[in-house]
């Protein structure tokens, strides 16, 4: 899916809101609120495939995502990119990992949830999803 409208902004732009708006608004419940914000931009801007998923990372400045390993009920995606850009850190990767876990539960109908692993060494973060198959989503 390519989104047409993609006007840039400065990395310092985004930074403020990102890295230091919403931390600060949100205070303690930073990680629940943005996992949560992360599901509701998966509801509006919805995948067909899984892979679709690293054209949405790339397009959004989110970073190089790539799936690692898939079974029948999780898959771990790897996410790279610049770290003067990606901040791993100090940046939280909640609002990629709620993404993640709404549009796989679309896609595959099971209850999905996903955590994120922080290799601050290698610049990476992994997100583990994980669904459910005995919690179909109706």
């Amino acid at each position: 899916m390519v989104y047409n409208d993609m006007k840039t902004i400065p990395t310092f732009g985004y930074e403020l809101i990102r890295d230091n708006i919403l931390r600060s608004v949100l205070g303690k419940h930073e990680e629940e609120v943005l996992y949560w914000a992360g599901k509701e931009l998966a509801r509006k801007f919805p995948l067909f495939s899984v892979e679709e998923a690293a054209s949405f990372f790339e397009q959004a400045g989110w970073g190089s995502l790539s799936i690692e390993k898939e079974g029948k009920d999780f898959a771990t995606f790897i996410l790279t990119g610049d770290a003067e850009i990606l901040k791993f850190e100090e940046r939280c990767f909640r609002i990629e990992a709620g993404f993640l876990a709404e549009q796989i539960q679309k896609l595959n109908g099971y209850l999905t949830e996903c955590y994120e692993q922080k290799n601050v060494k290698q610049s990476t973060v992994k997100f583990n999803v994980k669904w459910d198959l005995k919690e179909p989503i109706k």
